[in-house]
């Protein structure tokens, strides 16, 4: 019961807080209601940022992957500060001065319309399809071992003739995705932004405090440290930053895949860098994403030492990895603190389903609804548009989440399907802001083929097997240097015939943070750091 109650008083409390702060936004117009009326500064885009990544997939999926492979799953966190650094420097200006809302709307004014419509409905399709249903399931997965919930249930499984184990995640699932519905089809993207920056202050707070406790458990009353020590000495090997061939994350993939997924995820999701393109101006959008990668270096010591204590705790025991987090919290927080981190899990959860969703909206508002379906629609019936195609996607996402319970790594498969949209568009991106002659058509034969190559490859016999034999990772990689090559070679036989020149609308004041540079090349030099402190290169040897 004090679990339950501090769980529902510390939700509760977030939404006030998230009510009283924006219940007096502009919400009526799509500038306010997609981009938070261009008013957001640097805590709200770094806290944002953090948290829309921080989510269940990230706490139940990183902590289940270090659970099987140990420290080298590091990379997901270290590596993405790099990336964030170059969003800072070259991504964020180019898209601010095109005063866009979407990445689509970007490739419009670099390419052609069909462009925008094909990324467009690329991004829905995954979204739809692939992270909102992952998000939920993980959530559910994680709230579940946390909460106890299945001894909640009694014997209600029963009498309407379901599993106990599959009543729970049916209920959890639809639970969270109607509340995360409501904050972003009623409130918009601050809305968004600020209970984002609120429940990642409870996450991170919350993430350390598993940490702590979990590491005073193992010390056995001799604190903290002794647990850090015991840990390390126990698992010397398994604190390697380097992965060997048999783990998921092979140091080699590092150099291609992993850090093409890393750069799309940071640079060109939709999802995640909206925030971003609501920046008040060029410099606190610079401030927020370097911030970000601040406190991303921070994310090992709760998204992965967590998922290695759990192994210390729980080896031998018969678990799926993905279970060990709730396992953990559940066996080391005392009843008043798990209602606490449970409250802040849903603030996880929702964050990641309502800003996927609302990217979601914004995709289908702006990118077909506006420009395809009815180019004359007012301002409100764009809004409502959205609002409407919302809750149609969440009530898909629902229905498929509970679906995924068969798979064995929920974090593995979301890397793997993210894939099939990643390579794709970060190559036209990337070419786009690179090159001033490369074609409309370029563009699309790359999206169009990408994505093709990517799913043949993952489903299709006997492609599949060679996808294996190599790695997907490296997969990625080969797939994202030919479409660059490809397009290169487009564009010098059948070039534009004008150079592309960007314009600067003057959405915001686009004049840099003058620390942009500095701050970037400390964050690259700590993470090369980080990466030399536990590095073991023997592992790499047959």
């Amino acid at each position: 019961m004090v679990t339950i109650l501090s769980f529902l008083f510390f939700t509760g409390l977030v939404g006030l807080i998230t009510w009283w702060i924006t219940h007096r936004d502009d919400h009526a117009s799509s500038s306010g209601y997609f981009l938070g009326g261009r008013t957001l500064t640097f805590p709200l885009i770094a806290g944002s940022l953090l948290l829309t990544n921080l989510s269940t997939e990230q706490m139940v999926g990183l902590n289940g992957a270090a659970f099987n492979d140990g420290l080298c799953v590091m990379v997901w966190e270290v590596v993405c500060v790099v990336a964030l650094v170059f969003m800072a420097w070259f991504f964020l200006p180019r898209f601010l001065k095109s005063g866009v809302a979407t990445v689509p709307q970007y490739l419009e004014i670099r390419f052609d319309h069909q462009t925008q419509v094909i990324t467009n409905l690329i991004f829905l399709v995954a979204y739809v399809g692939i992270l909102l249903p992952i998000i939920l399931y993980s959530g559910a997965t994680g709230m579940i071992g946390i909460l106890d919930v299945p001894s909640m249930l009694g014997d209600l499984p029963e009498r309407v003739g379901m599993s106990t184990d599959s009543f729970a995640l049916w209920l959890i699932v639809w639970a969270v995705g109607i509340i995360g519905s409501i904050y972003a089809l009623f409130g918009g993207l601050r809305t968004v932004a600020v209970s984002d920056t609120i429940n990642g202050i409870g996450l991170l707070v919350g993430g350390f405090m598993i940490t702590g406790y979990a590491l005073a458990q193992i010390g056995d009353g001799d604190g903290i440290a002794k647990g850090a020590e015991l840990l390390l000495d126990q698992q010397r090997e398994r604190f390697n930053s380097v992965g060997g061939p048999e783990s998921s994350v092979p140091f080699s993939t590092i150099f291609s895949g992993i850090f093409l997924l890393n750069l799309f995820y940071w640079t060109t999701n939709q999802q995640i860098i909206q925030r971003t393109f609501g920046a008040s101006s060029l410099a606190e959008g610079q401030k927020g994403v370097l911030l970000t990668g601040a406190l991303k270096l921070l994310g090992p010591l709760y998204l992965v030492v967590p998922g290695m204590i759990a192994y210390h705790i729980f080896s031998g025991e018969d678990i799926k990895a993905d279970q060990a987090y709730g396992m953990l919290v559940n066996r080391v927080l005392p009843a008043h603190l798990t209602g606490f981190f449970a409250a802040a899990m849903i603030g996880a959860i929702l964050s990641s389903f309502n800003s996927a969703l609302n990217s979601s909206c914004t995709l289908f508002s702006l990118g077909l609804y506006k420009s395809v379906l009815r180019k004359d629609a007012t301002e409100a019936q764009v809004v409502r548009s959205g609002k409407i195609f919302g809750w149609i996607v969440a009530i898909v996402a629902m229905a498929i989440a509970p679906l995924l319970a068969q798979t064995d790594s929920i974090f593995g498969f979301l890397q793997k399907m993210n894939g099939m949209y990643f390579i794709p568009i970060f190559a036209v991106v990337l070419v786009g802001m690179l090159s001033r002659r490369v074609p409309a058509s370029a563009a699309k034969i790359a999206l169009l083929a990408g994505f093709g190559i990517i799913a043949i490859g993952y489903f299709v016999e006997p492609f599949d097997k060679i996808v294996a034999s190599m790695h997907e990772f490296h997969f990625l990689g080969c797939v994202f240097a030919w479409l660059v090559i490809l397009m290169l070679v487009i564009g010098e036989i059948w070039p534009r015939e004008t150079e592309f020149v960007q314009e600067d609308v003057g959405a915001v004041d686009m004049t840099p943070w003058r620390f942009a540079v500095p701050a970037g090349l400390v964050l690259i030099a700590i993470v090369l750091l980080i990466y030399q402190r536990f590095a073991d290169f023997s592992v790499l040897v047959p």
